[in-house]
């Protein structure tokens, strides 16, 4: 059977073989014009834009703008005085707008905030708890200032102003002088991580009136940080930063920018340059004139890299609240700005359409004191030095009955008060004991505070004669009496035992291990300690409030009402950079304020030209005239003509990949000098 049936297999396949082939058509060449039809469109495609990155130099600057006690109303009450190009207008018409916006801890004081601002964390993440704390194992005299290091030399002291103990000092020196770094902040900031993202291309700097402002708004990363001698004016800074002063610094400090700046203010010849000339508006200017020196002499914004300069301005407006002197500081302010930004959009390549502007406070401001009182709100004042006083005498009566030990450090800040570790210990009493001592002794030394009850004035009351006559009703309003109204020790903030609530974030936000053993101590509102009648700390909402503007290509022109914080401007610029953000961040992107990523476009601007020598500054810039602000242009629009975009629907911007930058030349190794620091 099997060979029969291999025969006609093999028929089979022969008679296939004779059959025609059947194959399918050859396909046919294409034309030369259908063939390049696509490559013809791949030319004529509009690329999708690269999204605004710190390495491409978009934009060419960004420019941080933290005011010192502002309260936030001040800008929506007086909105109606911005009538220039530059100024407030320029950020409120033309920027995102968030009125509602508070910080979120309770030690709202101007060094944390600064902080904060530059780190995107609270004092739990970023480690400043105060303008200064006892840090008794290295000062045992006084509390040590937030960026004081002995470690460091300040550089560019007149000769006026070098300490008295080092040769050449005259004889009305200061005894104690120290440098400044950010030794105490354990968080980046958005300038270190810029200066990473970019391999140190970008530079990134700091100014302001005093060394812990600049200090930390800037960071470590900070090519410079620069503030004032208090006593001179002189522009000065750390060996932290720099071994000497650039020379264009110098040649500031040498011409008649001082002079100008206290005629100004209506000085003669300013024996405190800080206290005489720092608490007016001609300060401010002085202050913009730096920076418009420090902008143009270190090229920033020249580069196809984005720069950052941070400015903290001190004068502010902490006038009460509607007063004529509120209105006159707000409105002096808006000139200042208006001639700061309006150099900018002549100086920076492309104009103001190539800068960023953020502008937000470092706290907020209360009513004053007696102004709250006067409208019978319990606005009591506390007087700290009689609050330690009683507290002293209620320690030594629990563990050493008949002593005057001092138990509690001398100078106190609130929210906190220090106590003298080393005294406990010396007792065998441990933090924690020392601590529940100080805060169940704090109630009663808080009511010791209360003035003196006024004689009762005759009454009408048939029951009067029956009571005895300090219980009878006065007939007149009785002075506001000090209150406690919360107390923590340290350890319990250092345990996070506070309730998952928004009470609890606030406390939670503010702990720092900076201080040793403490209670934290939070009168009820409007009560603040003598001196500090502007309510300068505290968790209520007064001293949290502050604006918060953003003004550049990406951010839509609105005011928005939702509430935010200040640490969310951190990751805000970080996420537009392309950068990370601050290591410690907590805020968030504002996303609602942006552009959609198509929309945002940028000016061209022509290859930097070889940089030249930058003369030396010598006075300060006359004001510019206004111009209308070279903002972003709108799809459509000319790069540099003016538009305000309306708020649009925000789409997450996208990153584009980083080419590679050259390593950041290396600081000069300094040989700090230690010496004695002063507050």
């Amino acid at each position: 059977m099997s060979f029969v049936r291999f025969p006609l297999l093999i028929a089979l396949l022969l008679a296939a073989s004779a059959v025609p082939a059947q194959t399918a058509p050859r396909p046919q060449a294409r034309p030369p014009e259908a063939r390049h039809r696509r490559d013809r469109v791949r030319e004529h495609e509009v690329p999708a834009p690269a999204p605004p990155a710190a390495w491409n130099g978009e934009p060419r600057l960004a420019v941080i703008l933290v005011l010192d006690d502002f309260r936030a109303g001040a800008l929506a009450r007086w909105r109606t005085d911005f009538d220039k190009d530059h100024g407030f207008s320029l950020l409120l018409n033309h920027g995102a707008y968030f009125p509602d916006c508070y910080f979120d801890y309770a030690n709202t004081e101007a060094a944390p905030g600064d902080a904060a601002i530059s780190t995107g964390a609270y004092t739990n993440g970023n480690g400043i708890s105060g303008n200064s704390w006892w840090d008794l194992s290295r000062i045992q005299q006084r509390p040590v200032a937030a960026t004081e290091d002995e470690r460091y030399k300040l550089i560019g002291l007149p000769a006026s102003s070098i300490p008295g103990e080092q040769p050449g000092a005259s004889a009305s020196a200061p005894k104690y002088v120290t440098g400044n770094s950010p030794q105490n902040l354990v968080a980046s900031t958005l300038g270190d991580e810029l200066r990473l993202g970019t391999a140190g291309q970008s530079r990134v700097y700091g100014i302001a009136l005093r060394g812990r402002d600049a200090v930390l708004t800037a960071g470590a990363g900070a090519n410079g940080a620069y503030w004032i001698d208090p006593a001179s004016g002189y522009w000065i800074s750390s060996s932290f930063y720099m071994p000497t002063l650039p020379d264009w610094v110098s040649a500031f400090n040498s011409g008649d920018n001082i002079s100008l700046a206290e005629q100004a203010a209506g000085v003669t010849s300013a024996t405190n340059f800080y206290n005489q000339v720092g608490t007016t508006p001609a300060v401010d200017s002085y202050e913009l004139n730096f920076a418009e020196a420090l902008i143009q002499n270190e090229q920033l914004g020249q580069r196809n890299v984005t720069d950052l300069v941070t400015i903290s301005l001190s004068a502010g407006a902490p006038a009460p609240a509607g007063s004529y002197q509120e209105e006159q500081a707000v409105d002096s302010l808006d000139t200042q700005l208006d001639s700061f930004f309006s150099w900018l959009d002549k100086d920076v390549p492309g104009g103001l359409g190539n800068v960023w502007i953020a502008l937000t406070a470092n706290r907020g401001l209360a009513p004053e004191a007696a102004t709250a009182a006067g409208y019978g709100l319990n606005a009591a004042t506390l007087d700290l030095k009689k609050l330690v006083a009683s507290l002293n005498a209620a320690m030594n009566m629990k563990f050493s009955p008949g002593e005057k030990i001092e138990y509690i450090m001398p100078q106190q800040s609130l929210p906190y008060i220090s106590l003298n570790e080393s005294e406990f210990m010396k007792d065998g009493i441990d933090e924690q004991e020392a601590e529940q001592a100080v805060q169940r002794a704090l109630p009663g030394a808080i009511r010791s505070l209360a003035p003196a009850q006024p004689e009762p004035l005759p009454s009408s009351s048939p029951i009067a004669g029956t009571q005895p006559a300090s219980l009878q009703p006065s007939d007149q309003r009785l002075p506001p009496r000090p209150v406690l109204f919360r107390s923590y020790t340290r350890m319990d903030l250092a345990a996070g035992s506070q309730p998952p609530n928004a009470w609890g974030r606030l406390i939670a936000n503010s702990y720092s291990p900076n201080g040793g053993w403490y209670v934290m101590v939070i009168p009820a509102a409007y009560q603040a300690a003598a001196g500090e009648e502007d309510g300068a700390f505290g968790p209520w909402a007064y001293n949290r409030q502050v604006p918060l503007v953003f003004y550049g290509a990406p951010f839509a022109a609105g005011e928005y009402l939702n509430q935010v914080q200040p640490v969310d401007l951190a990751p805000t610029f970080a996420a537009l950079l392309g950068i990370h953000e601050p290591s410690a961040s907590v805020g968030r992107v504002l996303s609602e304020a942006l552009k959609p990523a198509r929309d945002i476009a940028y000016p061209k601007v022509e290859a930097p030209k070889p940089a030249a020598h930058p003369a030396p500054v010598t006075k300060p810039s006359a004001t510019a005239p206004a111009q209308p602000p070279a903002t972003a242009p709108a799809p459509g629009q000319k790069p540099g003509s003016s538009a305000t975009t309306p708020a649009q629907k925000p789409a997450a911007p996208t990153s584009a990949p980083a080419t590679k930058p050259t390593p950041p030349a290396s600081k000069p190794a300094t040989s700090p000098t230690p010496q004695t620091p002063m507050l």
